[in-house]
């Protein structure tokens, strides 16, 4: 039988060898926050059901296990990643495979000069001025015991800057690869997307796994749009449905900027998605569009903020969920509009399918309105198919399963079709397709 430990005395007095396997790192610019953020995590308590933003997630599953950083350089197929390639679509391609940089699968094509693209560990050891300063200065591990973590440990992420100006035309295509075998690894990939003034760039954030292991993804990326910079984001999360996995992403965005992100996800055993972000000036633009498709015993709970800090920006959000079997699924959409912030426009909807009697949805979509010259709309819904839809396609000679395809890509389409990539959209439709036996 598996001997449990307390997993934060665990990491807490495993802090000295991780300093040791930094091979001088302790001597980096980032070493006295990761000190600061283990000092954080001592003091800090894992959520539990009691505190509201965990109500309907438990994380007691979570600590079951003794989650352990891999140390061991793994390999992994080209074959593997081959099949999460979009139609052999030709695009750069950074690879992390356990969370560390594998340059011999990565290939970085056509990036405007002066574009850096690759890993965050190699840039913090050459003292990047951009990581010194933003690294951090976002997702707050003060009161987050899981950013706390992340931050204490960090080793090795994805680190994209676009300098003022420059367009990158084709996307950046980063795929995490997680390769357990029998072992409870833990990885924390810490990523961090900068674009500068004026700039153009689309990322696609992409987790998976090469087998049905238990594993833990600790995710945590920060996301700087300058002025009239526009960032298309795309996460893309098919890990193993026995893994665990949450993620925060913060986005900050200035004058002007454009934001969107496009999250599918088939989940794992408990997966939580926080997002979070920010206009600090007027004239932005920031959109979150989202599905998970989940079945079992699965539980992915998605918790977001759109702050409106200030006037003459606008927000929009729609998350769809199709659940099945004994799976659970959570919503918390919260956007604030603060005093000073007049003339926002903020759009926020969560629709839910449930396809057994014994699915769950727990919806909370949120405005917290202090200004008045505002136009905000929020809502959600939970139901079964439509009966009467399903009937009108029986009638057509379509038989019961392609009929509920039918309908489910439908109910999807609206997240699906906002992709900009054609093969990536192709790509997601299949992974609807084979998921609904269509």
């Amino acid at each position: 039988m598996e001997k449990t430990i307390d997993i934060k005395d665990w990491y807490i007095s495993n802090f000295g060898e991780f300093e040791k396997r930094l091979n001088g790192g302790k001597e980096e610019f980032i070493h006295e926050k990761r000190k600061a953020a283990l000092s954080n995590f001592s003091k800090l308590r894992f959520p539990s059901t009691k505190d509201e933003e965990w109500k309907y997630t438990s994380i007691a599953p979570l600590l079951k296990h003794n989650f352990v950083p891999s140390i061991e350089k793994q390999s992994v197929s080209n074959d593997l990643i081959k099949s999460k390639l979009f139609d052999e679509m030709e695009h750069s391609l950074i690879v992390f495979i356990n969370g560390r940089y594998s340059s011999e699968h990565s290939d970085l094509l056509n990036l405007p000069e002066g574009v850096v693209v690759g890993s965050i560990a190699n840039e913090i050891k050459n003292i990047n001025k951009t990581v010194q300063k933003h690294f951090g200065k976002y997702a707050d591990h003060q009161s987050h015991i899981f950013t706390a973590l992340s931050t204490a440990y960090t080793e090795d992420g994805a680190f994209i800057c676009v300098p003022e100006g420059k367009n990158v035309e084709d996307p950046i295509h980063i795929i995490f690869i997680t390769t357990a075998g029998d072992k409870k690894i833990l990885t924390q990939p810490r990523n961090l997307f900068v674009a500068e003034k004026n700039s153009q760039v689309t990322i696609i954030e992409h987790y998976v796994s090469d087998e049905e292991g238990v594993h833990f993804t600790n995710a945590v990326t920060e996301i700087v749009a300058e002025e009239n910079a526009v960032v298309d984001h795309i996460k893309l999360q098919e890990e193993s449905k026995k893994s665990f996995h949450i993620a925060r992403m913060e986005v900050d965005q200035e004058r002007n900027s454009n934001f969107s992100s496009h999250s599918i996800s088939t989940g794992g055993d408990l997966t939580r998605n926080e997002f979070n972000a920010r206009f600090n000036d007027e004239g932005g633009e920031c959109t979150l569009n989202g599905l998970f498709m989940i079945d079992g015993t699965q539980l992915f709970d998605a918790h977001t903020l759109m702050d409106h800090a200030k006037p003459h920006c606008n927000s929009h959000e729609h998350y769809k969920g199709i659940l099945d079997e004994k799976s659970r699924g959570v919503f918390n959409g919260k956007v604030i509009v603060r005093q000073d912030a007049q003339k926002t426009n903020a759009f926020q909807q969560n629709n839910n399918i449930l396809l057994s009697n014994e699915a769950l949805v727990n919806t909370k979509p949120q405005l917290e309105i202090f200004a008045d010259d505002v136009k905000c709309s929020h809502g959600a819904t939970i139901g079964q198919m439509d009966d009467d839809a399903k009937f009108y396609l029986k009638s057509r000679g379509i038989g019961e399963e392609a009929s509920k395809g039918i309908l489910l890509h439908a109910f999807a389409s609206d997240v699906v079709t906002s992709i900009k990539i054609d093969s990536v959209r192709n790509y997601i439709e299949k992974i609807i397709t084979d998921k609904f036996n269509q």
